[in-house]
């Protein structure tokens, strides 16, 4: 019994050693932080309470606002949809903004406090639109042969109410995943597994509030009164405010350090200006002072990819270098440092055009899955109840927020302990299952779509003008179930890669390219609709993607982005072989062993 307790308290002894020596690891490689308390999981109540009302709130506002714009704002068809699509289109890019904004002069904290007031104010003001008869047109009387649209006064205040939702996203989105990481020591063990956890608890409460969203608040918006259903996510959004301020006392806040963009931009110039140089292979040629003063950023390794941009800081006679540290023109000499981490960021870019790409199969999926489900029998069994034809989305969402738990709780303990590495497997490995999935999900969606398109046309039963199938429209739910698994392991590994592999003063920035990704995926997938329409049917044929679709031939359209989806992937594993994990140490990446102390998969505070 004393062997075992000398034992214990030996092993005490050590780990905080250990600690301490890591922590002086970190001040000598020029990480010089103040002391911050970290109270991880303490904090998560109040983040994730302000995550989950603040997706239940815009999610369940935009959710429904085509049917809105047409009904109460009597807009026509086209009109309403190129509004939303020019609002779908800004809010995706505002973060890009935003994040500028934030990792230069705000920080993340003060960022989403604005954002979340402004999202606040923008329902609210929406909700105005719909409770006061003045602020939209009067109903439309269908005996007359048009409608009274909307007047100037009352498109403005619909104006106001959609541009405070998008600053409400630009501030939102590219900062609220980085600052609930902020939350964790990634120094510890608890602490790097608790990010790792943070990312997956997050996209489920996401989805379950799309979930929340795609049922019981559009079915109030549109069934009860469209009041009543916009004042519900205004309300929610009251209750996100306030659990984001009342956790002030207790969060980790980190400083902005400058404009992350104006380093890019020096570290391009000035190796355009030395590109005649040579690089020695010496490093003590090049500039690399210590990382003083900052509360974000580690000191990062040099590296032989890209070694052209390394002409940056090749210390020349016309370089100064003041008493600070600092040189006199950073537009002619850059520290390794921030060579280094433009670097970060050319090796990421392959990756977020590959994960681009994979979102194309996915939107159109969703899209052409409704058509499918009108034209089959949505019947529950043999009763009288009818499956909404736009809920169907639904079975994709309930895959990925019952695989989450499962996948956290579950597989990742024990693919840590075959493995060694933190998250089980890593981000790539991950994504790269994810995508395989979805081809394998479209493949499904094509077969199925064959078959529901052959019974179809044996069959006379004719609803709407189009001929209806007498297969079960739950024979859509494979596919869609699938397509959750793979948005599981892709979307997810994606936040998680961009948090980790970014550059630390750049984690705003990292989170704003997952949402331009979907709005350059959304473009990209418009423009494979209009060559599909142009280039296919021909000689009395229809195109594959015809109105009616049993004239049309979408299993084969599938069969196509299933390609597409196949050399993505064979494109993806390219990257991935080539891509090189970040480092503060020299030499390790996210697949080194937990046993060995070190930080996993590269991430810093």
């Amino acid at each position: 019994m004393a062997s075992k307790a000398q034992e214990m308290m030996e092993k005490r002894e050590n780990d905080g050693s250990a600690e301490k020596t890591l922590a002086l690891e970190w001040k000598k490689d020029g990480f010089d932080q103040p002391c911050v308390k970290h109270r991880g999981w303490k904090a998560m109540p109040y983040v994730i309470g302000n995550e989950t009302f603040e997706k239940l709130g815009t999610i369940g506002t935009s959710a429904n606002l085509l049917v809105y714009l047409t009904t109460v704002f009597n807009m026509n068809s086209i009109a309403s949809a190129t509004l939303l699509q020019v609002f779908s289109g800004t809010t995706n890019l505002s973060p890009v903004l935003g994040a500028f904004l934030c990792d230069t002069y705000f920080g993340r904290y003060a960022t989403l406090g604005f954002a979340s007031v402004s999202s606040l104010l923008g329902m609210a003001i929406l909700t105005f639109t719909a409770a006061f008869a003045k602020l939209h047109p009067p109903p439309c009387n269908r005996a007359e042969e048009a409608c009274k649209g909307p007047s100037p006064l009352q498109l403005a205040v619909l104006f106001l109410s959609f541009a405070l939702l998008i600053v409400g996203a630009g501030g939102i989105r590219p900062c609220n995943l980085a600052f609930g990481a902020d939350q964790f020591d990634p120094r510890t063990d608890s602490g790097r597994r608790g990010i790792n956890s943070f990312f997956n608890w997050y996209y489920f409460t996401f989805t379950v509030a799309m979930m929340i969203s795609a049922t019981v608040i559009i079915y109030v918006q549109s069934s009860i009164s469209w009041t009543l259903g916009l004042a519900i996510p205004a309300v929610l959004m009251f209750f996100s405010c306030a659990f984001f301020f009342l956790g002030t006392r207790i969060y980790v806040k980190v400083k902005p350090e400058g404009s992350p963009f104006t380093n890019f931009a020096q570290v391009l110039v000035a190796a355009f200006r030395k590109r005649n140089l040579e690089v020695s292979d010496q490093l003590r040629a090049l500039f690399n002072p210590p990382v003083l003063h900052s509360s974000v950023t580690s000191k990062l390794p040099h590296t032989d990819q890209f070694r052209f941009l390394d002409k940056a800081s090749i210390i020349t006679n016309k370089d100064v270098v003041r008493e600070d540290g600092k040189a006199s023109n950073p537009w002619r000499l850059c520290s390794l440092q921030h060579v280094e981490e433009v670097k970060c960021i050319l090796r990421i870019l392959p990756v977020w055009s590959a994960g681009m790409l994979y979102y194309i199969a996915l939107a159109q999926h969703q899209t052409y899955v409704v058509f499918q489900a009108l034209q089959s029998d949505r019947h529950l069994g043999r009763s009288s109840f009818k499956i909404p034809a736009g809920s169907f989305v639904v079975f994709n969402m309930l895959a990925l927020t019952l695989l989450i738990p499962i996948y956290d709780r579950i597989v990742v303990p024990r693919l840590r302990r075959m493995t060694g590495i933190e998250g089980g497997i890593t981000l790539l490995q991950r994504m790269g299952i994810g995508m395989v999935i979805s081809i394998f999900a479209i493949v499904v969606a094509a077969f199925v779509e064959e078959k529901r398109r052959s019974v179809a046309l044996s069959h006379s039963t004719v609803w709407g003008g189009k001929v209806v199938s007498p297969m079960s429209s739950l024979w859509l739910i494979p596919q869609l179930m699938l397509l959750g698994v793979s948005e599981a392991f892709t979307v997810i590994g994606q936040v998680e890669f961009y948090y980790k592999q970014f550059p630390e003063n750049m984690r705003s920035v990292g989170g704003a390219f997952l949402f331009c990704g979907f709005a350059i995926s959304n473009y990209l997938s418009s423009l494979m609709v209009m060559v599909v329409h142009r280039t296919t049917g021909g000689r009395g044929k229809q195109n594959w993607l015809a109105g009616d679709i049993n004239k049309g031939r979408l299993d084969l359209f599938y069969n196509t982005c299933a390609a597409i989806a196949s050399l993505n992937f064979a494109y993806f594993v390219i990257c991935a072989k080539w891509y090189r994990y970040k480092d503060f140490k020299g030499g390790e990446d996210e697949e080194i062993s937990m046993e060995k102390g070190k930080l996993s998969d590269g991430s810093q505070v």
